[in-house]
């Protein structure tokens, strides 16, 4: 819930009021907001504020309303004479309050939450990701340049509406985002995650903010159809406890697990000959989009499927660790047959001190399964990155995966070093 209490508009030829200027309470549906008092004409409808897209049709409006003597409160409005004079104008007076009233809020000093604000709040995520990755056994290596490119390709995801964060003093010491997703066996999932700051765990601001997370995605999902089940989902890894605790204190269930599976490069590589007809090939840059799609068809099967984005894909495409050299492409004349996407994460390397490739996205197209074509691409993969200086490759699986793919691994010699768990509540 949001109380705007900045303005009041009177247009009373159409029933369109706030109501002696007194506060008012609205609820939001994803980017429309509902008024109770609204009147019923054929295509009102009210949204939230959305940035600096919206000041040209603010100032459009206002003055509109002054030539109509229709407006009432908005005088801070009125003295702008342009666009750049809108933008230079105080926060605390804009047209929507960017502070969120969380009912669970725990009672401590200073404590406020809040919207996204845009590219300044990205070194705010990297702090609090940063500083609670040792305390949960998370290895990995962000960057601010990682976090503008993933939030500039987002999927059934507005961060304006579906990021939070929580302050103290003006400090961030939280934040979460929300997101859905239809999968192809025919289930809506609603999912939440989130990071706090050690210091501040264990104090009712992370359920707070799941709580919230939770209404915001009851919103979303009242625009989709009713006759499919629907879920809120989360995950977390075995070292992650607090996000566990959190997950189950509030109904969520474990559902399915994965693994994730580390190989020593220094023991002896198995037998796996390619089978006869196909052969890997070097990746060319007009064969990518092929490639990616074979790959979305390959794992249309699997547990849990959605069919990636070709807007998410190239979020990746952009990525340093993006390298199709080190893929192993099998081809059947111009159809991919299996694939393996390598890559290296160099800063992660550095930063813990290892010499690692990640075997990542294998997948065999249906016509040639049970060839022993996972098998050969993947002893191919570790054999390349031995070549290259690699000390070790990992790999994360679905440990129920059908494909039989956490036996192949293990007969390749992985081994796994670190479990990992889908949490789910069904969405009442």
């Amino acid at each position: 819930m949001l109380i705007y209490q900045k303005y009041s508009v009177e247009m009373s030829r159409q029933g369109i009021s706030t109501k002696e200027n007194k506060n008012t309470t609205l609820t939001i549906t994803q980017e429309n907001i509902q008024i109770p008092e609204a009147p019923p004409i054929p295509g009102l409808r009210f949204r939230h504020y959305q940035g600096k897209d919206d000041l040209p049709a603010i100032l459009e409006l206002t003055n509109l309303a002054d030539e109509a003597e229709e407006v009432q409160n908005l005088d801070f409005v009125s003295q702008a004479d342009g666009i750049d004079d809108l933008l230079e104008i105080n926060m605390s007076t804009t047209l929507i309050e960017e502070y969120v009233e969380l009912v669970h809020a725990p009672d401590i000093p200073g404590l406020t939450f809040r919207k996204f604000r845009g590219e300044e709040d990205y070194p705010h995520m990297l702090a609090i990701i940063d500083g609670s990755k040792e305390a949960d056994g998370s290895e990995r290596s962000d960057t601010l340049e990682d976090i503008q490119r993933n939030y500039e390709h987002l999927t059934n995801c507005d961060p304006y509406q579906d990021v939070l964060f929580a302050e103290v003093d003006g400090n961030p010491i939280a934040y979460s985002r929300v997101f859905w997703d239809r999968l192809e066996e025919g289930i809506h999932v609603y999912t939440a995650f989130g990071f706090v700051l050690p210091e501040w765990r264990r104090k009712g601001i992370g359920t707070a903010m799941l709580l919230h997370n939770e209404a915001r995605l009851r919103e979303i999902a009242a625009d989709h159809p009713e006759d499919e089940p629907r879920y809120f989902q989360t995950w977390a890894t075995e070292t992650e406890k607090s996000t566990h605790a959190l997950a189950k204190s509030q109904g969520y269930q474990p559902i399915r697990y994965g693994f994730e599976m580390r190989r020593d490069l220094s023991e002896p590589f198995p037998a796996a000959p390619m089978p006869k007809g196909l052969e890997v090939r070097p990746v060319q840059e007009d064969q990518i989009r092929t490639i990616f799609e074979a790959s979305n068809e390959a794992f249309r099967d699997h547990w849990g499927y959605r069919e990636d984005s070709w807007e998410e894909f190239q979020s990746w495409m952009k990525a340093p660790t993006f390298n199709p050299e080190l893929w192993k492409i099998a081809w059947d004349g111009d159809q991919v047959a299996g694939i393996v996407m390598n890559y290296v994460n160099e800063k992660e390397n550095e930063e813990y001190d290892r010499k690692r490739g990640y075997t990542e996205n294998i997948s065999v197209g249906r016509l040639w399964r049970r060839l022993g074509l996972a098998k050969s691409l993947i002893v191919q993969s570790m054999k390349m990155f031995k070549e290259i200086g690699m000390t070790e490759t990992a790999l994360g699986v679905d440990a129920e995966n059908t494909s039989g793919a956490l036996h192949l691994y293990k007969k390749c010699g992985y081994k796994v070093t670190k479990q990992a768990t889908t949490y789910r509540k069904e969405m009442k």
